[in-house]
């Protein structure tokens, strides 16, 4: 009896269906074409199709060949190929593979990356958390094997805050300024310029950008991340710029500990004052940003920027 009452339920909705398919939808109350599955007339109303940004159109997972879209981004129709989106009105422009905002998937591990645009910049949006965690009594090396230090030696602070990495390591043993080092393939280790064009669009002066030290006024509040989930205060961040900086603390090679999870967030560029790299510094109690160089041995993040 279950069974033919199941049977007798299917029949229904594919009746349903069928006659749904079929049935007017016409503002004017006009029965659908027979010929067709879908009739709609209307003499005050149109049809509207689903409206994406480029980012969301990209970011479709196995379009199929013939969907169509509206861009709200370009005010323009797009239509899936099977290769490309194209648009309809726009002299057959077609979009990019991938858009700055979109996620980034590293191919040689398969972590994602969220990105974010600053400025004339593409920058990640998370430190970079890439090959095989070493402990912190042991240098990382040129051995042809990316070697990361996780905080407290625990690969859970890797995934949360990135990777810690010696100077060396993160530019894999290249010493070039906006070298690739061990960032994916088309992203660098920014240099200290590439620092500078991101400050000065957040509002530095100018004639600060060279100082060394604390600079600027609320710079560093405009990269971190919001609230206290992972700051140890807040100092009024806004994170308005989208980079969510976070504390991931630093790798003293000196005695081998790790120190600041919580309270700063220190990160290479891939430039150097004679023998010492350039980094930076953001303090959950200071509204700006530390530029200074220091021995390359010490453990810091790495934030990659685009090509």
């Amino acid at each position: 009896m279950r069974i033919l009452k199941t049977i007798a339920l299917l029949l229904l909705i594919s009746t349903s269906i069928n006659t749904m398919a079929q049935m007017a939808v016409n503002a004017d109350g006009s029965a659908a074409d027979s010929s067709a599955m879908l009739d709609v007339k209307s003499t005050n109303r149109g049809l509207l199709l689903p409206r994406l940004t480029t980012v969301q159109i990209i970011g479709i997972q196995n379009p199929v060949n013939g969907l169509m879209l509206y861009n709200t981004d370009s005010s323009d129709f797009y239509g899936y190929d099977g290769v490309s989106w194209i648009a309809i009105w726009g002299n057959n422009d077609t979009l990019p593979d991938w858009l700055c905002g979109s996620s980034l998937t590293d191919a040689r591990d398969g972590k994602v990356y969220e990105t974010v645009q600053i400025g004339s910049q593409c920058w990640m949006q998370e430190n970079l958390n890439v090959g095989t965690r070493i402990n912190g009594d042991t240098n990382q090396t040129d051995n042809a094997i990316i070697e990361k230090y996780c905080y407290n030696n625990s690969e859970d602070s890797c995934d949360v805050y990135g990777g810690l990495y010696q100077f060396d390591e993160a530019l894999d043993y290249v010493y070039v300024d906006a070298t690739q080092g061990i960032c994916p393939d088309g992203w660098h280790v920014p240099s200290d310029n590439d620092w500078k064009t991101m400050e000065e669009y957040l509002g530095m002066a100018p004639g600060e950008l060279n100082n060394t030290g604390w600079r600027g006024t609320d710079e560093g509040n405009k990269l971190k991340e919001t609230g206290t989930s992972h700051w140890a205060s807040d100092s009024g961040a806004t994170n308005s710029s989208g980079y969510t900086a976070l504390p991931g603390g630093f790798y003293d090679f000196s005695d081998h500990t790790f120190n600041k999870l919580g309270a700063g967030d220190e990160t290479w560029t891939s430039s150097s004052s004679g023998a010492d790299p350039y980094y930076r510094h953001l303090l959950h109690s200071n509204t700006k940003i530390f530029r200074n160089f220091d021995n390359g041995s010490y453990g810091r993040s790495v934030r990659c920027v685009k090509d």
